[in-house]
């Protein structure tokens, strides 16, 4: 069975928070220049491209990224489509559905470009979060870089997700899949004491 690729592609060029670390690469050793092997270091924020937060990310007292569950990061999940202006927030109302997965996934095409920050992206009202909770959903996927407004400092679709135990998976790319049922595949690297950690995330369809 084919895979989906969700992540979008990281490189130096790819649009992280204003005042967080870009993605660089420094080559230590390269075939290229006759060195008996390629070798490189990687310097980035871990809340890059498509990215799990931890709940310490948001939480003085939650697990750290090597610490989450990652049977919640793999296994069934639904895509919805959401109708949803850029700096605008998605509500209950704007479900076109209930959700019948615990892995719920949002694409709302408000940043369509990774390597540009437009910082006007769609968020989610808390009181969405706490109704998805409500309805068995135990991991949040979205197409932006965050469930919150860019500029929002109280972080409360945050903190809903904190009081609800509801992961957080951000920065993904939904823009060429269909609506529907997929199999959710988003392990994060057990990176020790970290708050969050990129992901390879792909999606293998579910005939239903």
């Amino acid at each position: 069975m084919s895979l989906i690729d969700i992540s979008p592609a990281l490189s130096p060029s790819i649009a992280v928070f204003p005042g967080d670390s870009p993605l660089t690469r420094e080559v230590l050793l390269d075939l290229r220049n006759d060195d008996h092997l390629t070798l490189s270091t990687l310097r980035s924020t871990v809340h890059i491209g498509s990215h799990l937060d931890a709940p310490s990310h948001y939480d003085r007292d939650g697990a750290t990224i090597d610490q989450v569950d990652l049977q919640r990061c793999i296994g069934p999940c639904e895509l919805m489509r959401i109708d949803v202006e850029r700096g605008g927030q998605i509500g209950i109302d704007d479900l076109p559905r209930e959700p019948s997965s615990e892995r719920l996934l949002l694409a709302t095409g408000t940043h369509p470009d990774p390597q540009q920050w437009g910082g006007d992206f769609a968020g989610v009202k808390p009181e969405l979060i706490e109704q998805l909770a409500s309805q068995g959903v135990r991991l949040l996927g979205i197409d932006t870089p965050s469930v919150d407004e860019a500029d929002s400092k109280q972080l409360p679709s945050h903190d809903a997700c904190r009081r609800h135990d509801v992961l957080i998976l951000e920065g993904l790319v939904l823009d060429e899949v269909d609506d529907g049922h997929y199999e959710l595949i988003a392990l994060p690297l057990k990176l020790t004491g970290f708050d969050a950690s990129p992901v390879r995330a792909v999606l293998r369809r579910l005939d239903r």
